[in-house]
């Protein structure tokens, strides 16, 4: 139970941290770039330049506000879902941050949502004219890529058993056997003169 609260206790820590840096650089775009215009990192290249996003990320389905407040909160749900399972031990650290990440981009994206009516963007590519985007953008797509390398080239496929809902549900059973033969086997070694372990 106190691996459980501390994993989550740091799993809200990071993401706050995450969250807290994705809103103070929409709010310091919208006092600035809003008002002063855009500003040229790289003539030609790159640029911070003001956008009002009513889609999702870089600007797609625009207009689907709940739309995409239900698919944050699924979002959400399902990765503290799969928080829970996770082995608490350092090889899965990139795949906890990972999540991380996730949770962090959706929400961050979601507070603009609720609050404004609309997610501030304000990173632009203009040598590509790439849509702009965030840093909640930014903490998605890195997500993604981490989720997928992890997945597809770090772990084998063994150590991600605990992904799949029948595995799980193997484990707590074993796990309560277990715990019902250390109760039986308690009283029966003390008739026996021994100690119980």
């Amino acid at each position: 139970m106190k691996t459980m609260w501390k994993r989550y206790g740091l799993f809200a820590l990071l993401s706050l941290l995450l969250i807290a840096v994705d809103q103070w650089s929409k709010a310091l775009a919208y006092k600035t770039l809003r008002i002063d215009g855009p500003i040229a990192l790289i003539q030609g290249v790159f640029e911070l330049y003001y956008s009002e996003n009513r889609g999702a990320a870089f600007g797609i389905l625009q207009g689907k506000q709940w739309f995409f407040l239900l698919v944050a909160a699924a979002v959400v749900i399902v990765i503290l879902l799969f928080l829970s399972r996770i082995p608490w031990r350092k090889r899965y650290a990139p795949l906890f941050f990972a999540l991380v990440l996730l949770c962090s981009g959706a929400v961050g994206n979601v507070i603009d949502r609720a609050v404004r009516g609309f997610v501030v963007d304000f990173f632009y590519f203009r040598l590509i004219d790439f849509p702009i985007f965030n840093v909640a953008d930014c903490y998605v797509v890195v997500s993604a890529a981490l989720l997928l390398f992890l997945t597809g080239f770090w772990y084998r496929e063994e150590e991600l058993s605990f992904l799949s809902f029948s595995s799980a549900e193997k484990n707590k059973n074993s796990e309560y056997r277990a715990e019902n033969q250390e109760e039986k086997d308690g009283p029966a070694k003390q008739q026996k003169g021994e100690r119980p372990e």
